[in-house]
């Protein structure tokens, strides 16, 4: 088994534009691309972003075991980690690199362990997740009132991740980050 490094937060953190930052220092690196039921927001594409699957086509790989985890994030709304990425990436020989909510990557701390360095992002405040979230321009006012809920509920979490980085300097986080997961690699 190889090593996996795990970034969770709400969304709107910024742990996806982290993730981007650091994966231009390690040439080690290869990124999961998880599943998910939703639509495409914005200029995501298929095999890029996401492998955008039908509700239908999700609950038929779930129920064929397919996936490490997943989880219906949202009514009707499902994510998950195909075990075919996990293959894929370690027999390339590369660390895992996961972008995956706060569920989704306690499940993946439980199965890798020690394998697998879980960090948390945390925003700075509730106020400027909002603000964040409101700023992307992709989802509707029901939707950044939905993911407002879960956040509050997703940020309780952040104790039992190995790690937790405040994203109130996007550069600053990402050389914490940098620094975490290189003392990681060489333990």
């Amino acid at each position: 088994m190889g090593k996996a490094i795990l970034f969770s937060a709400p969304s709107g953190c910024g742990k996806t534009t982290i993730i981007r930052e650091l994966m231009q220092w390690f040439d080690c690196f290869d990124f999961s691309i998880s599943a998910t039921s939703r639509q495409p927001r914005g200029q995501e594409q298929d095999g890029r972003d996401y492998y955008f699957l039908s509700h239908d086509e999700f609950v038929r790989r779930v129920e064929a075991g397919d996936f490490l985890e997943w989880e219906e994030v949202y009514q009707g709304t499902c994510y998950g980690t195909l075990k075919s990425e996990i293959e894929r990436i370690w027999n390339s020989g590369h660390v895992i690199v996961f972008d995956v909510d706060v569920n989704g990557g306690r499940n993946i701390k439980r199965y890798f362990g020690d394998q697998a360095l879980s960090i948390f992002v945390m925003p700075p405040s509730i106020e400027v997740l909002e603000q964040r979230l409101r700023s992307r321009g992709t989802d509707s006012e029901e939707a950044i009132v939905k993911r407002l809920a879960r956040s509050a509920e997703e940020l309780k979490q952040a104790p039992q991740f190995d790690v937790t980085i405040v994203n109130d300097d996007l550069q600053r986080a990402v050389a914490e980050a940098r620094s975490t997961i290189e003392r990681f690699l060489n333990a």
